[in-house]
């Protein structure tokens, strides 16, 4: 499939869900999702993308060294509780209905370390196959500004790339999309189809008297917009962008920081943060197949072409013609962030895994073949 664009296909239709999570409740985000795959499938989309920690919520309050003790304490611990464990029920609860529509399915979620003795948290992207089983995550690799206050940092591990029947597949989470070592890695492994999601969409306001950031509808304000424009040329890929869409009424008035969570522009204030939607879908051209969709529960669809794909490389293909491997590339990491590792420059078992998958599928071997040699060269 690896060759093929769009995995062979001559389309995919995506879908992307811009519709308000359960708010800090995990069993209820669950149920609304897969009533929404459910949904997206039986309208023939093939790939279903929810935004930026859907599951249960992202946070958008205010929190810190002033923080009220007792407050800290009770949403620090609900957060845990409500969010996803990869390889629990949760995803099993998602596989089932990605496997009763025949759907890809990308869910943002605050996911909880299934490390033993951990509870840290991450800003995820968990993929489930089409068949209901887990292909993998990606953890953010840097939590931006605050955010740091939530949640852990992403390592080697989560620089994937999934090679399914629709294409190959990536995702990077908010700024990350703007950190240029790690989009060239992801552009350099060939994606057919980029995720980017987003907490809703912001102006960075340089106008004086303007917020720095607020919620607001002005794309020429916006750093997501450029950034999933140029993504998608430079990449020669189609990208599938998730913005949040919360409403102040969609937060439990007993919630404790609900007062600081509304920071809309003029006439938004209806809006926790800047979910305001937003979410969109580029061609390789860089043109907007679905502008950015603002204020409205929807589920937003395009069918993308695998000839546009083909077309954009014909002119600038950035694995082929107009590359320069040699003047500039790129290594990855060999150790994954982990308190125990093995001796220095040994092959954790999850690369060499990976390693061992990819050469027995490049060269049409056994993989259980390709290992034995790999034991008996060690």
């Amino acid at each position: 499939m690896g060759a093929q664009v769009l995995g062979g296909r001559e389309s995919v239709k995506v879908a992307v869900v811009q519709t308000p999570s359960a708010f800090m409740d995990k069993k209820r985000c669950l149920e609304i999702a897969c009533d929404k795959i459910i949904e997206a499938g039986k309208e023939g989309a093939e790939l279903i993308v929810f935004p930026e920690t859907w599951i249960p919520t992202y946070p958008y309050w205010t929190m810190g060294w002033d923080t009220i003790a007792n407050g800290f304490h009770d949403v620090m611990a609900d957060l845990q509780d409500n969010s996803l464990v990869v390889g629990s029920e949760d995803t099993d609860i998602l596989g089932k209905a990605a496997r009763e529509v025949g759907a890809y399915v990308v869910m943002g979620c605050n996911e909880l370390d299934d490390r033993i003795g951990s509870r840290t948290l991450f800003n995820s992207l968990v993929y489930i196959d089409k068949y209901g089983g887990v292909l993998g995550r990606h953890r953010k690799l840097i939590p931006s500004f605050i955010e740091r206050i939530w949640w852990g940092m992403g390592d080697s591990r989560d620089l994937q790339v999934f090679d399914t029947e629709i294409g190959r597949l990536g995702g990077q989470i908010c700024w990350e999309n703007h950190i240029v070592n790690i989009t060239a890695w992801y552009i350099a492994q060939g994606v057919d189809i980029h995720v980017a999601v987003w907490p809703g969409m912001w102006n960075c306001g340089g106008v004086e008297g303007e917020s720095f950031i607020y919620a607001g509808h002005d794309i020429n304000k916006c750093d997501l917009i450029p950034a999933t424009r140029e993504r998608a040329f430079t990449g020669q890929c189609y990208v599938v962008s998730a913005n949040n869409l919360l409403r102040m009424e969609d937060i439990p008035e007993k919630f404790p920081f609900k007062d600081s969570m509304t920071y809309g522009g003029p006439g938004q204030e209806q809006f926790v943060g800047w979910a305001c939607g937003g979410s969109h879908i580029v061609a390789p051209t860089s043109e907007y197949m679905v502008p950015p969709t603002f204020d409205i529960d929807t589920i937003i669809y395009a069918e993308l072409q695998a000839k546009y794909i083909k077309v954009v490389k014909s002119v600038f293909d950035s694995l082929g013609h107009y590359a320069r491997w040699d003047l500039v590339n790129l290594t990855t990491p060999p150790q994954p962030y982990e308190p125990e590792t093995n001796a220095p420059g040994a092959i954790q078992p999850d690369v060499r895994d990976r390693v061992i998958e990819s050469v027995a599928k490049e060269f049409k071997l056994e993989p259980e073949k390709v290992a034995e040699v790999v034991r008996n060269a060690a």
